[in-house]
């Protein structure tokens, strides 16, 4: 199947033509970082008026670069959630404009659900898999047991990583989106020069929670404020990220050890950071386990992600039809309950 994906949950409008859930044969991906710079985060109602000027443009260059017609399109697929409920809406309306336009079905994927497959665009990886979600809205950890079948093991009690890494990237006075500014001075960094606690890391569970080390860092700059420069900066970005990556490395551990899974996926946007990747695939080789962790540019929001658990469910008849509707909370959980409860 030859299927159009189209993701706009957030500040990227993407656009990707994918053949049977695997093959990339364009991927487009328009970024709203600049517009959003100068606010030092999202602002929704913005994000959502550039989707409305770039839905159409990226769709049209996702085409062109594939060097398809939207004839040839068999089947559209597009995130339905969870994201900013406007800049949902803008990609919701394009895919449903196009089944009805060509008379072919429409699948609302799961945002979260194509970032844990979309190690699946570069090599097929077997179930069931451990899952680590990480991104500037979520931090979960879910065990995968197939397309459609996800159990949430841990998540986030309060901010998510992404969300922590810009934050306290604007405590010291760094430019939004933060995370891969922190990344690259914590490579100059002392990741020992300053002992910030790890949030949760002994307390048996797998959840997370990131709140109290952000408050832990404006603690330390209050003590310590010519510390937003130089060699003292990148201490500290070292030493952040050093505990964000402990954090999600010990959980990810123990997540291991309780299911007895040997497959490990990590994915999202913060999956592109250096260390974390490091610290992954140590883990990985003390545990003898296998390690997916996409390249970036399928870590980051694309619409190619989309096409993994697009392509399954409109394959198989499941696509939901020309009525969706955005769902900005949607647990990956509540799929595999409506999927179960359908008999499927």
């Amino acid at each position: 199947m030859l299927v159009l994906a189209i993701e706009t949950s957030c500040d990227e409008t993407a656009a990707a033509v994918v053949r049977d859930g695997r093959t990339i044969l364009s991927s487009i991906v328009a970024s709203q970082v600049q517009v959003h710079a100068e606010y030092g985060g999202v602002v929704p109602e913005i994000a959502s008026r550039k989707h409305l000027e770039s839905i159409v443009p990226v769709v049209e260059e996702a085409l062109k670069s594939a060097g398809v017609g939207i004839d040839a399109i068999q089947g559209v697929a597009v995130t339905r959630g969870p994201g900013l409920v406007g800049a949902l809406l803008v990609g919701i309306a394009a895919a449903r404009g196009i089944a009805v336009g060509r008379g072919i079905p429409v699948a609302g994927v799961n945002h979260i659900e194509s970032h844990l497959l979309a190690p699946f665009l570069e090599q097929e990886v077997a179930f069931p898999y451990l899952a680590l979600a990480v991104s500037g809205g979520h931090t979960h950890l879910y065990r995968v047991d197939g397309i459609g079948s996800y159990a949430t093991l841990g998540q986030t009690q309060d901010d998510a990583a992404g969300e922590a890494f810009d934050k306290v990237a604007k405590l010291v006075g760094l430019p939004y989106p933060g995370g891969a500014v922190i990344d690259g001075l914590a490579s100059s960094g002392d990741p020992a020069a300053i002992r910030f606690p790890r949030p949760l890391l002994h307390d048996g569970s797998c959840n997370f929670s990131f709140s109290g080390l952000k408050t832990s860092v404006l603690t330390w700059l209050q003590k310590n404020p010519e510390a937003k420069s130089g060699q003292e900066l990148n201490d500290l970005c070292a030493s952040f990220q050093a505990a964000v990556c402990d954090v999600l490395v010990g959980k990810t551990a123990l997540a291991l050890e309780q299911t007895g899974i040997q497959r490990l996926v990590v994915a999202g946007g913060v999956a592109c950071n250096s260390g974390l990747r490091g610290a992954m695939e140590r883990l990985a080789g003390q545990r003898g386990v296998a390690l997916h962790i996409p390249r970036p540019a399928l870590c980051a929001d694309n619409a190619a992600m989309v096409a993994v658990p697009g392509d399954y469910y409109l394959s198989r008849g499941l696509a939901g039809g020309r009525d969706l509707d955005a769902l900005p909370s949607w647990p990956l959980d509540r799929i595999t309950r409506e999927l179960a409860a359908a008999g499927l």
